[in-house]
């Protein structure tokens, strides 16, 4: 099985690929762990990826996709793969097929309301980098990481000006990868607007062959 996840930041995507590589015992893919991977290397690559990150750039597409093609022959992925965070736009889109076939792409419906809520709820820690939401998962004492006891922080791009932001250009540059698969026949819509408990559920039914 060789899923695409789609879906704006907040509509649970890292979630629900966790979920299905647990299930169907394959891996799950983020292009945002590619990079620090390579970062984190001492060849020319990893120097010119270190140098585009810091420098708040996009990664080129070549370069993206030669550390996805790489990545995809690695012997985990043998049973197939989860493609969270690639592709992006429809220049991607077309490099991948070049690369590998894909089985099915679950598109994680949500509003833009309901994605605000989620993200502008997100705590932080600031040492640690624990993980928190003041409704969903809130921690033991207000505004305090329950295992190192320091502050919880908003990460400046789950404001609710930046996650508008976010959305914006997620319409703008990925959202015309939904008519790409969908006129390819790969494209199931999956309600993400519940607990995950119900999206897993939702997303189950199109995994049946898994």
């Amino acid at each position: 099985m060789k899923l695409i996840l789609l879906g704006p930041a907040g509509a649970g995507k890292g979630t629900l690929a966790a979920y299905i590589s647990r299930k169907c015992g394959i891996p799950s893919i983020s292009t945002g762990d590619l990079f620090r991977e390579t970062a984190a290397q001492d060849t020319t690559l990893a120097r010119k990826v270190r140098d585009i990150m810091e420098r708040g750039d996009l990664v080129p597409d070549d370069i993206t996709v030669g550390m996805l093609e790489e990545r995809l022959e690695r012997g985990d992925t043998g049973r197939g793969f989860i493609l969270d965070g690639f592709p992006r736009t429809l220049q991607q889109a077309e490099a991948l097929s070049a690369v590998t076939d894909i089985d099915a792409v679950l598109n994680l419906v949500i509003s833009d309301e309901a994605v605000i809520r989620r993200l502008a709820g997100r705590r932080i820690c600031s040492k640690c980098g624990a993980v928190y939401h003041v409704d969903n998962m809130p921690p033991e004492k207000p505004g305090v990481c329950d295992k190192c006891g320091l502050r919880l922080v908003t990460r400046d791009d789950d404001k609710p000006e930046a996650i508008r932001n976010r959305l914006a250009v997620y319409t703008e540059k990925t959202k015309p990868l939904v008519s790409y698969y969908r006129e390819r026949g790969l494209l199931v819509d999956v309600d993400a607007g519940g607990t995950p408990e119900e999206v897993f559920a939702l997303a189950q039914k199109a995994l049946e062959q898994c």
